[in-house]
């Protein structure tokens, strides 16, 4: 028997929506992370981009939990002597960019090289409820349903 492997004209890609909206946030990275890879797919092959396109929806309504959200903290460097900034995950859900929040949580999951860099051109996430890509007809789907511990506990 020999090992499958997927061509270029053979690859099909969907588009899906999710609605993040009292999702935790690392079960939604994942998921979304493994979808954007194709691993979700029988024809999985790993060095071809044989992902869907993910669209975000609510991405500023995202859950966090424990105390992650007042005391998660990211940091970076602006390059210069001294340079070191951060900003924890309750001022940057608050703050201009929201949709920054799960775009780097899908980012650090995906691999580090011009394959990953390709799947991560197809999630779009936005902050609010409606997107432009409506045209791809994407399809709904509803990770809070898969399992309980995907959606926020009251």
């Amino acid at each position: 028997m020999k090992t499958y492997s997927a061509k270029p004209s053979e690859i099909q890609q969907k588009w899906w929506v999710i609605d993040a909206q009292d999702l935790v946030l690392g079960r939604l990275a994942s998921q979304v992370a493994t979808m954007l890879r194709g691993k979700h797919k029988p024809t999985y092959t790993p060095h071809m981009d044989c992902g869907d396109h993910i669209v975000v929806v609510n991405a500023d309504k995202v859950h966090l939990t424990g105390k992650k959200r007042e005391q998660k903290v990211f940091y970076w460097h602006t390059g210069f002597p001294g340079g070191i900034k951060s900003i924890n995950a309750d001022t940057q859900l608050n703050g201009r960019f929201p949709e920054r929040l799960v775009v780097k949580a899908v980012e650090r999951m995906i691999s580090r090289n011009p394959l990953g860099r390709r799947q991560m051109k197809k999630l779009h996430v936005y902050a609010g409820d409606a997107h432009p890509h409506e045209a791809q007809k994407p399809e709904q789907l509803n990770l809070a349903e898969k399992n309980e511990k995907n959606r926020k506990r009251n």
